[in-house]
């Protein structure tokens, strides 16, 4: 199976960089199953384009498990499909991560870019090949390959002959085909688990979660797995509780069974129940992620979502079954709002690093000032962490609309600040699985007030 990428963007050859492909060398790399190469055809100023070739040895094949895509006869070594993912993440592992040491300034470069599968596996045909490309502002051509030229009565196989063109950033080509070609192919070699998922979240983050197909795209890349479909799904709707101008990023750990934000969700429902909060204020609480996890939580009388989004809000008031207890309020948190005041617990989950430093002071003062709550809740991202997450461009935050992502001294020095500026004790516990150098993915403050309850 053949791919091709190609780009007339002047000098053309700044794609080696990108790519981490000397033009002027041919390299192979094993497979589980066959041999990946990656040539380049032509490499010139005004043009350059790179091949990767992929043989598939059917015998290598069977010996990897009796399924019905591993026996003797079959379309593996020849169309485009989920082989050709796999290839694509163990040659261009580096370019997929939005790392490019030598010449970071290109990652973020729109390239003029042609791509071409000549042989690929489209299940639904050229029609489902333009729902998924078209979207992400890929002009498609894709031609239907006849079963046999000789007899045109047969029809056309399920492969069709594809060429995109588009102005897009090399990161964003390369994870488009490494999502879309396997969804296309809607069958895999290997065994798809949770691990399958979180690969899907990743390489689709900034884009998945906002296109039209989501859905079919989520259950042919999981191969209609229900209850991993489903773990995906939800995850994809919670990023789309951003609003479409700030583009998510990073959001789950990578290869963990259980993902980064349902693990926000239990440290900050442990907190307040280990704090006898039964009012609780959630500032900033988007599309209502957290208010639904709290509207479970019997203890809770009365729970309050604020944002400032309107548009947020109104996401969080469908998916509310129960309204009962919960009530929605569009306000700033910098802005101090005194019908605020009385609560027992307020929760700012992922909040402080969306506001700009210089607007902190005004935040504090909302809502340690004038709100005063007994017990706040922040928790924020660790920026020592983001090493660790295969898919996040060196230098960015995990987020587009992130102000500033703070490391763990930064955190617990603002919030020893702010605990003493306003009569609070404050302790700091990790969220997620700690690493010994970079600590913990998410850290938490948890502040309590030094008056009395009620005085």
């Amino acid at each position: 199976m053949l791919l091709t990428m190609t780009t007339t963007r002047n000098p053309a050859t700044d794609l080696g960089f990108l790519l981490h492909k000397h033009p002027g060398k041919a390299q192979s790399f094993p497979l589980s199953a066959g041999t990946a190469h990656v040539f380049y055809p032509e490499a010139s100023d005004e043009r350059c384009t790179v091949a990767l070739l992929v043989e598939i040895d059917p015998i290598d094949l069977v010996r990897g498990g009796g399924t019905s895509l591993t026996q003797y006869v079959n379309d593996r070594p020849y169309a485009g499909g989920s082989y050709l993912a796999v290839a694509l993440r163990a040659v261009f592992t580096t370019a997929l991560a939005g790392r490019c040491v030598n010449r970071p300034e290109l990652v973020d470069e729109p390239f003029s870019l042609e791509i071409r599968v000549p042989s690929l596996t489209a299940r639904g045909g050229a029609e489902a090949v333009h729902k998924v490309f078209e979207p992400l502002g890929w002009q498609v051509e894709a031609k239907p390959i006849p079963l046999d030229p000789e007899f045109p009565q047969w029809g056309d196989a399920r492969y069709v002959d594809l060429r995109l063109t588009g102005t897009q950033r090399v990161v964003d080509a390369l994870r488009h085909l490494y999502v879309l070609l396997p969804a296309l192919d809607g069958d895999k070699h290997y065994w798809v688990g949770q691990d399958e998922a979180d690969k899907l979240l990743r390489a689709g983050e900034g884009w998945l979660a906002g296109h039209p197909e989501r859905d079919l795209i989520t259950n042919r890349y999981l191969e209609r797995r229900r209850p991993i479909v489903s773990y995906a799904l939800a995850q994809l709707a919670e990023a789309d509780d951003v609003p479409a101008e700030a583009e998510a990023r990073v959001t789950e750990l990578p290869d963990r069974p259980e993902p980064l934000a349902v693990q926000r969700h239990g440290s900050v429902l442990a907190a307040l129940r280990a704090a006898g909060a039964r009012r609780v204020l959630d500032l900033g609480c988007g599309g209502g992620a957290l208010l639904r996890v709290l509207q479970k939580e019997p203890s809770f009388t009365e729970i309050v979502g604020v944002d400032v989004s309107a548009s947020a809000l109104d996401i969080a008031e469908k998916r509310l079954k129960d309204k009962s207890r919960v009530t929605l309020r569009q306000s700033a948190l910098t802005y101090a709002d005194p019908s605020l005041a009385g609560y027992d617990a307020a929760v700012l989950m992922e909040v402080i690093e969306h506001v700009d430093e210089e607007r902190l002071p005004a935040l504090e003062h909302a809502v340690f000032g004038v709100a005063a709550p007994q017990t706040v809740l922040v928790t924020t991202p660790n920026a020592e962490y983001n090493r660790h997450f295969e898919f996040l461009e060196e230098g960015r935050f995990r987020h587009a609309d992130h102000r500033f992502e703070w490391t763990r001294e930064q955190f617990r020095s603002w919030a020893e600040g702010v605990a003493s500026r306003r009569g609070y004790d404050v302790r700091h516990l990790p969220v997620g699985p700690v690493s010994q150098e970079s600590g913990p993915p998410t850290q938490m403050a948890v502040f309590t007030s030094r008056k009395e309850a009620g005085a």
